[in-house]
């Protein structure tokens, strides 16, 4: 590091490990969403050796307390400590492991521009991760929610009680994603499905963290709510997310209570 010339600040954050990727023999570049610095990408140094002292602490959704050297391209991670390292309650239950992708993928998109702080986008990502880890809800239910909210602080949140052209109180009939949520008869335009009354009302439970209504929806209504939140985002990011087809929708029956 000294050889460079190169002499930059140390600083250290609280953060989740969002990505991890191979680079060269031994190291790996670690995306960290940080509570103060917002989107990081970093080198972790040797972290591929079977001696790594702290390999096993950057793995994906790790809760860390970090430490880094600012360099030219990439910082270097210098150290690391576990706050709680949830991706071990995650990586090996298939539904968990795809919802968590998910949402760092979705962390990542809405954290264009690296190093910009977001903390609500950050202690509502770390929260998610850490319910899904616990088990404390259906992995589906616990994704749509944070898609749903993370879209709120993007400035994207769809309308849920009140139609999204003209401000008239619900419910309606109608959703429009270019419209920009539900829409009421007068201003329904072409195209516009019509959910299920039930399926607004368990997308304005997750998005308010009403989860006695949530926890209570039914299937067809999780399902149904679920196709409306991903055709929101992926509107307005423009782009579809990579992960999100690979998620497993059907885990009703998998809720666990962990404790932690």
């Amino acid at each position: 590091m000294s050889g460079t010339g190169f002499k930059g600040k140390l600083y250290r954050d609280d953060a989740l490990v969002l990505r991890v990727q191979k680079l060269g023999e031994s190291d790996r570049i670690i995306t960290l969403f940080t509570r103060r610095h917002g989107r990081v990408r970093a080198v972790a140094k040797g972290v591929r050796k079977t001696m790594s002292k702290f390999g096993g602490r950057l793995e994906p959704f790790g809760h860390v307390d970090v430490q880094l050297l600012e360099g030219r391209s990439l910082d270097v991670i210098s150290q690391v400590e576990g706050v709680e390292l949830y991706g071990r309650r995650i990586m090996d239950d298939y539904p968990r492991y795809t919802v968590a992708s998910a949402i760092a993928e979705t962390a990542e998109r809405l954290t264009p521009v690296e190093e910009e702080p977001s903390l609500r986008l950050f202690l509502l990502t770390l929260g998610a991760i850490r319910a899904l880890a616990l088990g404390e809800h259906g992995s589906s239910l616990v994704l749509d929610a944070y898609l749903l909210r993370a879209m709120g602080v993007a400035g994207w949140a769809p309308a849920l009680r009140e139609c999204a052209v003209c401000g008239n109180p619900g419910p309606h009939r109608g959703f429009s994603v270019p419209a920009g949520g539900a829409v009421c008869p007068d201003c329904r335009p072409p195209g516009a499905s019509h959910p299920a009354p039930a399926t607004i009302e368990l997308m304005a439970a997750l998005a308010t963290s009403d989860w006695l209504v949530a926890d209570a929806s039914e299937p067809n209504h999780r399902r149904e709510a679920s196709g409306l939140v991903a055709a929101h985002l992926q509107w307005h990011l423009e782009r579809a997310l990579r992960s999100l087809p690979l998620v497993d929708r059907d885990d009703t029956a998998r809720v666990r209570k962990e404790s932690s």
